[in-house]
Order: structure tokens, then C-alpha cells, then sequence
């Protein structure tokens, strides 16, 4: 009862929100989402009859927790994420990687988790600068979560000054209103988790950043579709407002089970023999050969019929088998490719604190290369220096008398025996 009491009122308020501001076309929600960097995620699997229990399945080593934090507006667009590693400094490899966007921004805290500081850059330098010139109006609504990094004196006085409107949302109901988690975050993690998935059926058991960064972009593209967001807002009764769409999932009701409808009987009328090339058209071709051999000979069921099961049915291992090894073939190739591009990353660590983005990052790189290669002829590096300097023997010590020039055997101090 409390909670329905506290969403009711969490709404109400947003109506007269925008009773008062008509202005204010859009919406922008911001959300955090933590990933185990490693974990797979719960699937479904066709294995033989025989099969007792359930399978063991190799689960990846690493478990370093990655948080994201991602914001979505309610015009079916997503502002690039802020991704927050473990760790002290950036490592050049995170930023080799072409298909990684050049807006992201990577942080890093010693525990993978958000921070103020890191709240109040991703307002700073996130959410400012992209919602400025894509939302209409003076003013910028922003609805969170109540986690401690939003409700910093610091945070409400940017956004204060920036014409933002920040409101949190009533404790424990984020599953009922926030699109993010109704319409994105499960797609995002489903994804995530099938694609660390493929990789550990490859032979890769230990995932790292750069994995993750591989990984990612592929699991935001199928999550942050323009329709994602604009159901997850729909869902969540926020735009259009309607309560009524969160308020009717607290009350279960029984719904009677809609019966199946019969089946059309298939026809056997203009059927042209062909080799099946694949599953279905080998069904195809078996129902059809079956529907014959009963109308013409009108008998029950004959040794003939049992053989020609068996035969269908090694038709559909074959191509079972072949499908798979060619897809496992095409996956390792290319496992092994991006093997072979992650060694050859360079592993020397950028000399900046705090957030960066891929660009910025990329400039940086650049820059260092660029200053070592512009040193002025006759300056060079010491390693350069000794390279270049041809090694000289060191002249011999006298172990008799110590001085520099000379042997023991050669020692004028040396008595006679």
C-alpha cells in the first residue's frame, strides 16, 4: 500500500510539472547499470534426451565490475555513455580500437563504482554540452534515482544554473518507472551476456576492459533503438502521461487462455521435387513424400516408412553438423584475428587524471608521438644516445696495486719470488 501510495503521488507531481511548464517538449532519464565483466548470461540450450541434470558450463574468471551510465531522451534518442573502469590511470589499448566512438568518455575509480566527482563531471561534460542544442525550451527536465552522486549540493547547483530541473524517484520503484530498466537495461545485459558468451565457446575464458570495449558497442546498438526508448517512456506512464499503464500492473488478474487455431491442411498440388539445401526444406520435402506414399497406397505404416524416417533423420544430422562447424569455423577466425590485433596494442599508460573521452584520449596519443618525432637534429633521446655510441672496453684494473692501466702480472710493485 505504501509503495502504490508513493507512486501515485511521484506521478501526480510530474502531471502538474507539466501542466505548468507546456514549454518543456522533452525528457531526459539518467541511470547507472553495473556489469560483472565476465558473466555470461542465462540462456536456453537443446541438448540430446539422454542428457541427465544440468550441463556444467565454463563461466569466465573475471568478475571486475564496470559500471555505465547511460541517459536516454524521451524524443527516442541516447547521449553517449560514460563508462567507469577499476583502476588509477588510462592505458593507451583502450583507445586504439577505430570502432569505439569518439564521444564516449571513460572514467576510472578504484572500485569500478560512480562517484560524486564522477556524477558531477558526466552533468558537467555529458549532459550540458549534448542536451543544449537538441532540447527545446529554457529549461531541461532530468528525472534519477535517488543514489547519493545525484543529490550532492555540487550537482544541484549545475544544474541549477543550467536551467535543469533534476527529480529523483520515489525508493524502490525504478522498475516501474524507469524506461531505462523497463526498455533497455535487460536488452543491454541479454546482449552483453550472449556475446561474452560466444566468446568463452571460442576458448576465450578470461574477459578484460579491452574485451568489454569490444563487446559493448555491440550490446548498446541492439539495446538503444529509437523504439527501445520511446516504449520504455510509454511503459513507464511518463510520455504520454498516463498513469494508468504502471498503475494497472499491480493488480493481477487471471486472463482465460486464448485456444489454438486449427491448422490448414497442406496441399500437395504443383509440388516439384528438389534437393533440400537446409532444415526446413528438408521437412518440406519429407511431409510431402510421406503425404504421397499414404494416399497412393492407402496401408498402415511399412518397413518402407521406418527406413525413410532414418533416412530424414541423417539427412538432419548432417546438415546439423555441417551448419555448426561452419559457424564455429567463421567464430574462431575471427577470434583469433581480434587476438591478433589485441596483442599488438600497446600497453604504455597516458599521462592525465580524471575523465577523457575517445577523442580526447586519441589527441593525446597523437600529440607524444608527434613530440618525439619533431626533436631537433643533433637532440636525442638516451636511449637514442646509447645506441648510437659504439661500446669500448673497459681498460684493465691491476689487482695488485689498484691502478687503472695495467695487470697484476704487469705490476711494478709486484715482488719477485
Amino acid at each position: 500500500e505504501r509503495s502504490v501510495r508513493l507512486l501515485v503521488n511521484g506521478l501526480t507531481s510530474s502531471k502538474v510539472l507539466f501542466n505548468n511548464m507546456a514549454f518543456l517538449k522533452t525528457i531526459s532519464i539518467m541511470d547507472e547499470t553495473g556489469f560483472a565483466m565476465g558473466l555470461i548470461s542465462t540462456t536456453r540450450v537443446v541438448t540430446r534426451s539422454e542428457t541427465l541434470g544440468r550441463p556444467p558450463l565454463l563461466q569466465p574468471g573475471n568478475r571486475e565490475w564496470v559500471t555505465a551510465i547511460e541517459s536516454v531522451n524521451s524524443a527516442g534518442w541516447a547521449l553517449p555513455p560514460c563508462i567507469i573502469f577499476k583502476g588509477k590511470t588510462h592505458l593507451e589499448a583502450w583507445y586504439e580500437d577505430d570502432s569505439l566512438p569518439r564521444d564516449w568518455r571513460i572514467e576510472i575509480s578504484p572500485n569500478g563504482w560512480t562517484t560524486d566527482e564522477i556524477g558531477l563531471s558526466w552533468l558537467q561534460n555529458l549532459f550540458i554540452p549534448y542536451t543544449n542544442t537538441r532540447t527545446k525550451g529554457r529549461y531541461r527536465l532530468l528525472v534519477l534515482d535517488g543514489h547519493g552522486s545525484h543529490v550532492t549540493p555540487q550537482f544541484d547547483r549545475a544544474c541549477a544554473e543550467n536551467n535543469i530541473i533534476p527529480i529523483c524517484m520515489p525508493a524502490h520503484l525504478s522498475h516501474l518507472l524507469q524506461p531505462l530498466d523497463v526498455g533497455c537495461f535487460a536488452v543491454l545485459k541479454r546482449v552483453y551476456g550472449r556475446l561474452i558468451e560466444d566468446s568463452m565457446r571460442l576458448g576465450i575464458n578470461h574477459i578484460d576492459k579491452l574485451d568489454f570495449l569490444a563487446a559493448y558497442p555491440k550490446a548498446r546498438m541492439e539495446a538503444f533503438k529509437f523504439d527501445n526508448i520511446k516504449n520504455g517512456f510509454a511503459a513507464t506512464g511518463l510520455l504520454p502521461f498516463n498513469p494508468e499503464r504502471v498503475l494497472t500492473q499491480l493488480n493481477i488478474q487471471l486472463k482465460t487462455p486464448t485456444p489454438p487455431g486449427s491448422r490448414a491442411g497442406s496441399t500437395l498440388t504443383n509440388w516439384v521435387p528438389e534437393t533440400p539445401h537446409n532444415i526446413i526444406e528438408l521437412h518440406h520435402q519429407a511431409a510431402t513424400i510421406k503425404a504421397l506414399l499414404k494416399r497412393r497406397t492407402q496401408s498402415p505404416p511399412s518397413p518402407t516408412d521406418a527406413a525413410l524416417n532414418q533416412l530424414i533423420k541423417g539427412c538432419q544430422l548432417a546438415m546439423n553438423s555441417a551448419v555448426i562447424l561452419a559457424k564455429e569455423n567463421q567464430d574462431l577466425r575471427a577470434a583469433n584475428e581480434n587476438l591478433k590485433r589485441k596483442r599488438k596494442r600497446s600497453t604504455n599508460q597516458i599521462s592525465h587524471i580524471g575523465v577523457l573521452s575517445v577523442q580526447e584520449a586519441q589527441d593525446l596519443i597523437q600529440g607524444q608521438i608527434s613530440g618525439e618525432n619533431q626533436m631537433p637534429q643533433g637532440m636525442a633521446t638516451p636511449a637514442a644516445e646509447a645506441a648510437s655510441t659504439p661500446r669500448r672496453r673497459a681498460p684493465p684494473k691491476c689487482t695488485n696495486c689498484g691502478t687503472i692501466g695495467h695487470i697484476r702480472t704487469r705490476c711494478s710493485n709486484r715482488s719477485n719470488p
